[in-house]
């Protein structure tokens, strides 16, 4: 039986996404972002949290659509799950690194910037120039981002 390993991110983009072809022929983008998480200590002082996360994003549609769409700053939702990398070094010192494989990347629109001059002119939400032409391209890219993991689960090596 398989645990349960599922997460779900909110943030923004750090660093430009960075997008590769393994050995292996399958694409791989990397994307780092940036999550706030803001409380309130025992002082009633609001503290600002910053967690860093590194996602990966395997897989032809979902890796394209992320180096062609991702900049820094831009908002995202990231639904994907927990891998952990191990390694030894030189030296024979165990190392490791968790990182999140992206299976669902949503982009937060994209605002305009107000006037200045006139306050009460709403912010305009700029268009849809991702080339993404349909609900279904997006649907595409989840279909093909479950395959991706059903393979890794089958014991196939994607990478």
């Amino acid at each position: 039986m398989n645990g349960m390993n599922q997460v779900i991110l909110e943030g923004n983009i750090v660093r430009v996404p960075v997008a590769k072809d393994t050995p292996h022929g399958t694409r791989l983008c990397n994307m780092p972002i940036a999550v706030n998480r803001i409380y309130k200590d025992k002082g009633g002082n609001d503290v600002d949290e910053v967690g860093y996360y590194d996602i990966e994003a395997w897989g032809e549609k979902l890796a394209s659509i992320i180096e062609k769409c991702g900049f820094k700053g831009r908002g995202v939702r990231v639904v994907g799950r927990l891998k952990q990398n191990r390694w030894k070094t030189t030296d024979g010192k165990s190392m490791a690194k968790i990182v999140v494989v992206a299976e669902h990347v949503d982009f937060k629109p994209m605002f305009r910037k107000k006037n200045d001059d006139n306050p009460a002119e709403e912010a305009e939400p700029i268009p849809n120039d991702e080339g993404i032409e349909s609900e279904e391209e997006f649907e595409n890219l989840a279909e093909a981002a479950a395959g991706i993991r059903a393979e890794q689960e089958a014991g196939e090596t994607v990478f």
